[in-house]
C-alpha cells in the first residue's frame, strides 16, 4: 500500500459528523482495527525488506571480495569483480551499490508509512476524548 493511499483513507476517516457523535463513537473500534491491521502488514513488510538488505549486503560483500562462486555469479547475472580492493574500502563499494541503495530507500519509505500509521492509531486512541468533549460542550451550550 502506498503512503498516499493511507493518507487519503486517513483524511476520509478523520472527519467527524458533529450531528451524530454517538455513531462516530461507535465507529472507533472498527477504525482502530482497520489501521492496526494495515500497521501490522506494513511492519511485517519492513521486516522482510530488512532481511533482503542483510542478504544483499552479504552477497555484494562476497562479490566485491571475490568469494562468490561461479554458479551464484551466473544465477545473479554478474561478471566476476576484477578489481582488487582493500578490506577497509569494501564499505565504500557497498554503500554506493545501486541495488543496496534502492533497498535502503524502500526501507526508509516503509518506515515513514509505519510512523504515519502509528500517529493515526495514537489519534484514534484519543478520539473518544474529543467526542466526549464535543458532547459536553453541546450540553453546556444547550443548558443541560
Amino acid at each position: 500500500m502506498k503512503l498516499e493511499d493511507i493518507r487519503k483513507m486517513a483524511e476520509q476517516d478523520s472527519s467527524l459528523d458533529y450531528t451524530e457523535l454517538d455513531i462516530e463513537s461507535l465507529k472507533l473500534p472498527q477504525l482502530h482495527n482497520k489501521y492496526l491491521n494495515i500497521y501490522h502488514d506494513e511492519k511485517l513488510l519492513l521486516s522482510k525488506f530488512n532481511s533482503d538488505l542483510k542478504k544483499g549486503i552479504r552477497i555484494k560483500w562476497e562479490y566485491y571480495t571475490g568469494k562468490l562462486d561461479e554458479d551464484t555469479l551466473k544465477e545473479l547475472g554478474l561478471e566476476p569483480f576484477s578489481l582488487k580492493i582493500l578490506k577497509t574500502d569494501i564499505d565504500k563499494y557497498l554503500e554506493s551499490n545501486d541495488e543496496l541503495i534502492t533497498l535502503c530507500h524502500r526501507i526508509d519509505y516503509q518506515k515513514e508509512k509505519i510512523d504515519y500509521l502509528e500517529s493515526i492509531i495514537k489519534e484514534l486512541n484519543t478520539r473518544h476524548w474529543k467526542i466526549r468533549n464535543a458532547i459536553e460542550w453541546k450540553k453546556f451550550v444547550n443548558g443541560v
